[in-house]
């Protein structure tokens, strides 16, 4: 069937038409697909990264919680050593320093005459331990004499021309230090001999000096070994 003119121009507009409307529904498919194929991928992203999002936050929180186990571990770490330091202290088994006092006793370099009694003219054990009582009342918080340190196990007892301390042989001059508070110190010797030793000085000449010094140095006491005592067990 041949068309005449005018219907070939209707059906080549109505072709465009077609043609028109076939490439609107190729673009509104291709925008419902790319819509859909977002909301495909966007939905599982969005969950992903939440998920990621609470596993940071319960990262940060048991990092958190480490933290505070760990400072809590360094206060009781330091509160242990801490501790241990005071019983090391009390027990005499460091070194100390602090302001105190330096006493030097000697004998004297005047022998006995006739009948003067000799006696009076050295120190004797009893005017060490008369100066380490009148320390410790005074408030000494340590105390050595000839470098030794002067503990509850420390024995003071003559053996003839030495005197011996902390199973060691001394020999005069006697030089005992101390720390503490010079003030309490100083008033703590009016009660124990200070003044004995004194006149013993002037008459016979023994030595008995006194020094106030701003630093003491005191050693640590060496350390006991236990041949048969044993830690007591808990509940026996």
């Amino acid at each position: 069937m041949k068309l005449n003119k005018q219907g070939r121009s209707l059906l080549g507009l109505a072709s465009m038409l077609i043609g028109f409307l076939f490439i609107i529904l190729l673009k509104t498919n291709e925008v419902s697909g790319s819509q859909v194929a977002l909301q495909q991928t966007s939905v599982p992203s969005l969950i992903q990264t939440e998920q990621e999002n609470q596993l940071i936050s319960t990262d940060n929180e048991k990092i958190k919680q480490e933290l505070v186990k760990y400072a809590q571990g360094q206060s009781a770490s330091a509160l242990v050593n801490e501790r241990l330091k005071e019983v090391k202290m009390n027990a005499g088994l460091i070194g100390l320093v602090g302001p105190g006092l330096r006493i030097t006793l000697d004998d004297s370099k005047r022998a006995a005459v006739g009948q003067e009694d000799k006696m009076l003219f050295l120190i004797h054990e009893g005017d060490i331990r008369g100066i380490f009582n009148a320390l410790w009342n005074g408030g000494a918080e340590a105390i050595s004499v000839n470098g030794q340190r002067v503990t509850t196990n420390t024995e003071v007892y003559c053996l003839g021309s030495y005197i011996q301390i902390n199973g060691t042989r001394q020999m005069p001059p006697y030089v005992i230090e101390a720390i503490g508070d010079t003030n309490t110190l100083l008033g703590a010797f009016n009660f124990y001999g200070w003044f004995k030793l004194g006149d013993l000085q002037k008459q016979n000449g023994i030595t008995r000096k006194l020094e106030v010094l701003s630093k003491v140095v005191i050693p640590a006491e060496k350390q006991r070994d236990y041949y048969y005592a044993k830690p007591v067990k808990e509940g026996t």
